[in-house]
């Protein structure tokens, strides 16, 4: 599955491509534990926090996102950092920010926080996805488990938290 680089987000984002930049992640969040961990999922079923998990929780949500209907992107900028994933709000054309944090310093997302600042872009929200079990809000950053991400349909307005299926 690819994800393309952007450096300027506006909605639509698929007009706001520029860049010949792509991440590929493998569609196969099982195959891609084995090559990383040789078919020792430990680490993967018991949360071990001393493993770095980034690039299966990365793939877990890029899968996700993709089978309920998101197109993927990515925000690249040499200045401001980079964001995990960005999607297209349309029921409030706006651009949605994703960030996907495996350890404990999940709060930690400069790139992020300089996205979201830049009021040329006009975000209005963020998501964090992390292993920590609670939602909370912070400013216009929500914070929520990994596997909330199965909530996230295209279709439903990501700045107004009551349209979550959950």
């Amino acid at each position: 599955m690819d994800v393309h680089a952007i450096s300027n987000p506006h909605f639509p984002l698929s007009e706001s491509l520029q860049k010949n930049l792509l991440k590929l992640y493998l569609n196969d969040v099982g195959l891609l534990t084995g090559l990383l961990y040789h078919n020792n999922i430990r680490s993967v079923l018991e949360d071990m926090r001393s493993v770095n998990l980034g690039s299966v929780y990365e793939s877990v949500v890029a899968q996700e996102l993709r089978a309920h209907g998101h197109k993927l992107f990515y925000y690249d900028n040499r200045k401001q950092g980079e964001v995990d994933y960005l999607i297209d709000d349309h029921k409030v054309m706006s651009v949605h920010p994703i960030e996907v944090k495996s350890g404990k310093d999940y709060t930690v997302h400069s790139a992020l926080n300089n996205l979201m600042r830049n009021p040329d872009y006009n975000i209005l929200t963020g998501t964090v996805f992390s292993n920590e079990r609670e939602i909370r809000q912070n400013g216009r950053i929500t914070y929520m488990p990994i596997y909330f991400v199965m909530f996230i349909d295209a279709e439903a307005s990501l700045s107004d938290e009551s349209e979550y299926i959950f």
